[in-house]
């Protein structure tokens, strides 16, 4: 098993920056790939990033060139820089991880609101 934390999220006026951090716990030897995903009210979840354990990234293209994702191997951490926030980036974000056995974790989720 592994457990998620995030953290980092809050309220930010458009414009603004946030940094989103989650630290997994548990069977860590096992991860593989990281990211984040995000869900706003009445929309599907969706990708924001995501990193290998390599380091390649992949962005949606909404947030390219305004976030930023990044893992810590050593603390079994995944970070997400997002600046130049929108109103629109208002959701709740969720961390997930790949294991090398092909499972799945997710994050609680933390909210990040942004206002116009």
């Amino acid at each position: 098993q592994v457990q998620l934390v995030e953290s980092g999220g809050g309220l930010v006026q458009a414009g603004g920056s946030l940094r989103l951090s989650c630290a997994a716990s548990g069977r860590t030897f096992s991860i593989n790939a990281m990211g984040w995903h995000r869900q706003a009210p009445g929309k599907q979840r969706e990708l924001v990033a995501g990193i290998s354990i390599s380091g390649t990234t992949n962005y949606a293209n909404s947030v390219k060139g305004r976030f930023t994702i990044s893992r810590d191997n050593a603390k079994n951490t995944v970070y997400l820089q997002m600046n130049s926030l929108k109103p629109e980036d208002t959701a709740v974000y969720y961390c997930n991880l790949f294991t090398n056995g092909g499972r799945t974790y997710w994050g609680q989720g933390t909210q990040v609101t942004v206002s116009s």
